[in-house]
């Protein structure tokens, strides 16, 4: 390095100090993410100096009341046209108030809502020595079957700092779609995936199963943790910024000045390339697409089943939205590089996920691999690169969101001796026995099937239509023969609850308190209400689709 060179880096180096410029922040186009970790800190401390006996009444109260008000704030933005004028990019540049954002945001904050209610749930389970139990381990620090977990169990106490954690991974999940630069991103994945990596890994029952479970999410996640990072390095060493705008504007070949430290390396397409696949390798973990789906059956299956429905809704309503962004946003200018690739994504997410499914025994597989091919068919509207492949995706992540949330809480009802019973065989004759919890089931099912009048149906309908008009036929094609596949293990689960004999010994439906009736009712509700009238949702979705560049 020439001596020049180094005298001048000593000059910048040196400069006065006056010059650090304060950030400038806005606080109230951000309040929505601030409640929520507002909340998830007040929770923290809730658990440190609020007596035991006094901490799941507060916890539940603290973090309902955060996520409405999180929920009214993002009401109030978008009536002030910050999802559509005055769409802005705030704090610095880190983050986006646009339409998707404040679309996907409030989505992920009903679903949360609703979400938390089976979080709270104490009533499914039989009493221990007197204590109301949840789902969650009475000591999650304490070794499964150890005298100090029934030393726990006896004095009644329950993991109350379950709601502080998921109040945190809901506060990641709101930055992810909303995102403007991918450290900003890699923070906000970072900052859901920890706490959920804790949550799949507290059920009370089946607690070895739950604590493999995350074992298995936390290894693979952090894989793909690091395969984003270094696609971020990567992209940073291409366009010499993090920041979407100026990614783009390297892509289009617009860009003004060179950061000459950076000179050799930028516009270099491999680091392009390679740097974007694997940033779409970590976002595609997180959707749960084939081939990086194999955590996901495991980890539904292990995790306690209100956390699973939770993750399956939310999680993928955020990383579908994160995707969107920088597939629209940062590479327009490379739709001719992803799109081919995606193709075959969503082609063998749609058809193994449906085919994978008839195999499974065990509901909670079964819904897992059921989210796998939905995200195959939610991929679908994302390749149509047109505004009406934006609304149509974030109309699908509202119907399902609800739909496998209501279908979860159902799940937990159905108990034997040993907590919920999850094998397919238990569910022969449900219909007889509870007419009213098989039927519900039933609607959900038929949702996720895609059959007429439900949400599943408006929702897969706007997203094929989409990939169509977009010029993906072929997609199309492919998406409705894996529906027909879906279809049948739906159907077959619906025949099992109605058409065959009840064993004698088979399990009970629990009798739910308030909260699973209020979570279930919200499914069923969402479910009819988009399917019989989609098209206010449709309207909504279709102005938000609009991203602030």
């Amino acid at each position: 390095m020439s001596s020049m060179a180094v005298h001048s880096l000593w000059t910048t180096a040196a400069e006065p100090l006056d010059k650090i410029q304060a950030p400038h922040i806005e606080y109230t186009q951000l309040s929505p993410v601030l409640i929520v970790i507002g909340a998830a800190i007040l929770g923290v401390l809730v658990e440190a100096f609020v007596p035991r006996k006094a901490r799941y009444h507060s916890q539940l109260f603290l973090s309902v009341v955060a996520l409405v008000a999180a929920f009214a704030a993002i009401v109030a933005l978008a009536a002030g046209g910050y999802g559509s004028t005055k769409a802005q990019i705030a704090a610095m540049g880190a983050i986006a108030v646009d339409g998707p954002a404040l679309f996907l945001q409030g989505t992920i904050l009903l679903a949360s809502v609703v979400a938390i209610f089976t979080f709270a749930e104490r009533r499914l389970d039989p009493a221990d020595h007197g204590h109301k139990v949840d789902s969650f381990a009475a000591e999650a620090a304490a070794v499964p079957g150890s005298d100090q977990e029934k030393a726990a169990v006896k004095a009644g106490f329950t993991t109350t700092e379950v709601f502080p954690l998921a109040l945190f991974a809901i506060a990641g999940m709101l930055v992810f779609p909303a995102a403007n630069d991918l450290l900003t991103l890699f923070v906000a994945l970072e900052v859901f995936s920890l706490p959920l990596y804790l949550l799949c890994a507290v059920a009370r029952r089946k607690r070895l199963m739950s604590q493999e479970a995350a074992v298995k999410y936390f290894l693979l996640g952090a894989f793909s943790s690091a395969f984003l990072l270094f696609g971020i390095a990567l992209l940073y060493g291409y366009a010499g910024s993090v920041s979407y705008a100026t990614i783009a504007d390297v892509v289009d070949g617009t860009v003004g000045s060179v950061n000459p430290a950076l000179a050799d390396t930028m516009g270099n397409d491999a680091l392009l390339l390679i740097g974007f696949a694997m940033i779409l390798t970590g976002l595609l973990f997180k959707v749960g697409a084939v081939p990086f789906h194999m955590w996901t059956p495991d980890v539904y299956q292990g995790a306690p089943t209100p956390v699973t429905g939770f993750m399956a809704a939310a999680t993928k309503v955020a990383a579908f939205g994160a995707l969107l962004r920088l597939l629209y946003v940062v590479l327009p200018g490379l739709t001719w590089d992803w799109r081919p690739v995606m193709w075959g994504v969503a082609i063998v997410t749609m058809l193994g996920g449906a085919i994978v499914a008839i195999t499974q025994t065990d509901i909670k597989r079964l819904l897992a691999y059921s989210s796998i091919a939905h995200a195959g068919f939610l991929l679908a509207g994302v390749i149509a690169a047109t505004p009406s492949g934006i609304s149509s995706v974030l109309f699908y992540l509202g119907a399902y969101s609800f739909v496998t949330i209501g279908a979860f809480a159902v799940v937990t009802l159905v108990r034997d001796a040993g907590g919920e019973a999850t094998h397919l065989s238990k569910w022969a004759g449900l219909g007889r026995r509870s007419p009213l919890v098989a039927a519900v089931f039933a609607v959900f099912l038929l949702a996720f099937a895609g059959i007429p009048l439900t949400s599943g149906f408006s929702g897969k309908f706007a997203v094929f239509k989409a990939a169509a008009d977009g010029g993906a036929g072929a997609l199309v094609v492919v998406g409705v023969i894996s529906s027909a596949i879906a279809a049948f293990f739906y159907i077959r689960v619906i025949v099992l609850m109605f058409f065959s004999e009840p064993k004698a010994d088979g399990p009970t439906v629990a009798v739910p308190s308030a909260l699973t009736t209020l979570t279930i009712t919200a499914g069923v509700v969402v479910t009819l209400v988009l399917g019989f009238a989609p098209q206010y949702f449709l309207d909504l979705a279709n102005q938000a689709s609009v991203f602030v560049r």
